[in-house]
């Protein structure tokens, strides 16, 4: 099982992720207030990416994945898209299903994922 700041993490990506396909650039605020975090956590958590060589940050602050962290937030992205849609078509109302693929998507192995994924598309 994935430790909790891996999943806080890829939660963060994800987010980024998003958030750049809505606005034209994204910044510290606009990921708190998307997650209804604090700017000083937010901002604890982009120290950890940027260490991590995850994101980059401007100059005026605008934040862009790099190619490792885009890859982990489509990765991560698309586990929760495919997980929600199962469990919707399992009878889940929408809300319980994104709640819940949000919790599954950073602990199920590729191995489960890859099935399901197979089995949907089947």
């Amino acid at each position: 099982m994935k430790n909790t700041s891996n999943e806080s993490s890829e939660n963060y990506l994800e987010t980024i992720l998003i958030l750049s396909t809505k606005l034209p650039v994204v910044r510290s605020i606009d990921i708190a207030n998307e997650l209804q975090f604090s700017k000083a956590s937010v901002s604890v958590a982009m120290k950890h990416l940027r260490e991590n060589n995850q994101i980059e940050v401007s100059d005026s602050g605008f934040i862009t994945l790099t190619k490792e962290g885009k890859a982990i937030a489509k990765m991560i992205y698309e586990r929760h898209t495919l997980l929600t849609e199962w469990l919707v078509r399992l009878g889940v109302d929408e809300q319980t299903a994104s709640d819940d693929a949000c919790r599954m998507e950073h602990v199920i192995s590729k191995k489960s994922f890859q099935a399901i994924k197979n089995h949907i598309n089947e």
